[in-house]
């Protein structure tokens, strides 16, 4: 495969490496900005392309490990196998359960689905998202995840039970916020905003009866007020921004001209 035919044949990728990416992250320009750093690696990795897994699988793997480097330098890799080994013992209950009626209503709802998968840790939602949505094989999870066939075949069990028990939590938290306006994530992007005083009226009044209501906006609305606070207070506290006397002496100094300077010309 040349240059040209290799290049025409990983830009017909993207739309499912994009939809993978967006899995991955809320930020839309974070998902693009992946998906662009995995073709730049892609295309300066082409040679080393042996056709030992589909193109597909291959970049998919690029991704993920983009992915993983990107939550590591960010410090969003979170505890894993402690939030999965809590839902399996739910699950291992006899006495647990979820309503299944609600929660394959928030299934349908795209919006929900991607929330509930946000939540999931991201080796399990990444053999979800692949298996179930991207129509993966487990081999192919499992090579794009770099682990053993059982491993990807244990973190997709776990990652549906997950996906199960958070869409079941939603439920409960919309119903916890029925009459409560904005979702929450829509208020905490308008936090920012409101808190420079940038929102009109009727959207300021929108926040403040969300952060009212909500059981769980306020402690995060608390804590960037109490950040931008100490920011803003930062060069008070800095003693570098204290001017040391020597250097208050030499500005106050009339400059002396110098004389071995030859005068301007005509």
């Amino acid at each position: 495969m040349d240059v040209k035919e290799f290049g025409d044949s990983v830009v017909r990728e993207v739309p499912g490496l994009l939809r993978y990416a967006r899995s991955l992250t809320t930020d839309p320009a974070r998902a693009e900005d992946l998906v662009q750093e995995t073709m730049v690696r892609a295309l300066e990795r082409a040679a080393g392309f042996r056709g030992e897994s589909s193109l597909s699988t291959w970049l998919h793997r690029i991704l993920h490990n983009v992915a993983v480097d990107s939550m590591r330098r960010d410090r969003e890799v979170p505890a894993q196998d402690v939030v999965a080994d809590e839902v399996e013992r739910r699950w291992q209950h006899d006495s647990y359960t979820v309503d299944a009626t609600e929660v394959a209503a928030r299934a349908e709802t795209r919006a929900d689905l991607l929330e509930a998968l946000t939540h999931l840790p991201f080796a399990y939602r990444t053999a979800v998202v692949l298996h179930d949505a991207e129509g993966m094989t487990m081999r192919e999870v499992a090579q794009v995840q770099g682990v053993s066939l059982p491993a990807a075949k244990q973190r997709l069990r776990r990652g549906r039970m997950m996906l199960v028990t958070e869409l079941a939590r939603g439920h409960e938290r919309r119903k916890a916020l029925k009459g409560v306006p904005l979702r929450c994530w829509e208020a905490r992007k308008q936090i920012s905003e409101y808190i420079d005083g940038d929102l009109d009226g009727p959207s300021a009044r929108r926040v403040e009866t969300h952060l009212e209501r909500c059981p769980t906006c306020p402690p995060l609305y608390a804590a960037i007020v109490a950040t931008t606070e100490a920011l803003h207070d930062l060069a008070e506290r800095d003693p570098d921004s204290v001017i040391p006397p020597p250097l208050v002496h030499r500005l106050q100094d009339p400059v002396e001209p110098r004389t071995d300077v030859p005068p301007p010309g005509p």
